[in-house]
């Protein structure tokens, strides 16, 4: 039942036939999982707390940097430094005290994803790469979960439900049987992105989610919309359900967290494009004690001590005469100071010398030293706390 002060709350809801009192009702009896407060995330949230949705869950590893705000527009000035997931339910409960916001400062890793997820009805994910994208549709199709998605690029966004109606629509493989190669998908920190752009594709997601759980409309599943805000054009296509992408998937929970994602999208069918492999990734594999060589391939005299990765140090200059101190057998992950030159020290290793087992450390060691302090001021904060 819903109170006389949430009658007026959600009074234009209320009003529109397709939703009315029964309709909010199961608004506030749903749970819903954000993943990612960013770009897509602050604006689906900012509908969702506002629609009256019952129990909301945020995940989100992140700090609000000042590069954020053009977009993630739950954030201001003051709030520069601070855990978007815990400064994100600061500002929701705000609007709607009603709902019941779940804020989790964590990433989400095939270890805690199954768990994380398992308590909601419908995952909207707001990640911006592909390794996220394919570990929650894999992880939504395992727990029968309906996946709410969206993607951007430039000026570009696109949309789809997956798992819909759940155990028989299509999931993300269905779409996207195998990811595009590194070079072609790169995120918005490299590429930039239109602001109002997430706004857009951020709010329709929240009407998705909305509309599934009030049994209003036609849904996205199997459908997925293109907005390209350079032509102000937008399509919509259609894709149906592949049992032979289904047979990709993890089929057991057990399975599923066993798979590197961050390798699988960093594998190519050719095997001539250059993978790579996350700062995060990185530190997974470090986390895991995983066999594989560090490659750093900076000169001597560069500062940044990192002599707790116990790195193979060879400078450009004297590459091609350390080959046989670089392993073939094991997974390499070549590193620079921002990823520029590593990314040329893999070029002359495959095309020379064949090396089919590199990885290029996105960002670089600068990327990785900024990503370990972020790591131990959070552990700091949960000390304290």
């Amino acid at each position: 039942m819903l109170t006389k002060e949430e009658i007026l709350k959600y009074d234009r809801n209320i009003l529109i036939p397709e939703i009315g009192e029964e309709g909010q009702e199961k608004l506030k009896n749903a749970r819903l999982l954000v993943i990612g407060a960013g770009g897509l995330g602050c604006p689906s949230l900012l509908y969702l707390v506002a629609a009256g949705i019952g129990t909301i869950g945020i995940v989100d590893d992140d700090v609000v940097e000042e590069s954020n705000l053009h977009r993630q527009i739950l954030f201001d000035v003051d709030d520069m430094g601070k855990p978007k997931a815990l400064t994100a339910k600061m500002k929701l409960q705000r609007l709607n005290p009603l709902v019941a916001i779940n804020p989790v400062q964590k990433r989400m890793t095939v270890e805690n994803a199954l768990e994380l997820i398992r308590e909601y009805d419908i995952i909207l994910d707001g990640t911006d790469n592909y390794s996220s994208r394919y570990m929650v549709s894999d992880a939504c199709w395992l727990l029968n979960k309906i996946l709410v998605s969206g993607s951007l690029f430039k000026f570009q966004g696109q949309l789809s439900v997956f798992n819909y109606p759940v155990g028989e629509g299509p999931t993300y493989r269905c779409l996207y049987p195998s990811p595009p190669a590194a070079e072609l998908s790169p995120n918005c920190s490299v590429i930039g992105i239109l602001g109002p752009l997430p706004g857009t594709i951020g709010a329709m997601m929240a009407a998705e989610a909305i509309k599934i759980i009030t049994n209003a409309g036609e849904i996205l599943s199997g459908k997925c919309l293109v907005a390209d805000f350079l032509t102000m054009n937008f399509e919509k296509f259609e894709f149906e359900k592949n049992p032979e992408s289904l047979k990709l998937m993890p089929q057991s929970e057990a399975e599923f967290k066993k798979m590197n994602y961050d390798f699988f999208c960093a594998a190519k069918p050719d095997g001539s494009s250059i993978k790579e492999i996350s700062v995060k990734g990185l530190h997974e594999l470090i986390t895991n004690k995983a066999e594989f060589q560090l490659l750093d391939v900076r000169e001597l005299n560069e500062q940044l001590d990192l002599s707790e990765l116990k790195a193979l140090k060879i400078s450009m200059a004297d590459l091609e005469n350390g080959i046989g101190q670089i392993s073939r057998n094991k997974m390499v992950i070549v590193a620079c100071q921002s990823g520029h030159r590593s990314r040329k020290a893999i070029e002359i290793l495959q095309n020379k010398f064949r090396y089919e087992n590199l990885f290029n450390l996105t960002g670089g060691l600068s990327a990785w030293t900024k990503h370990i302090n972020h790591t131990q001021t959070e552990d700091e904060q949960r000390g304290k706390a």
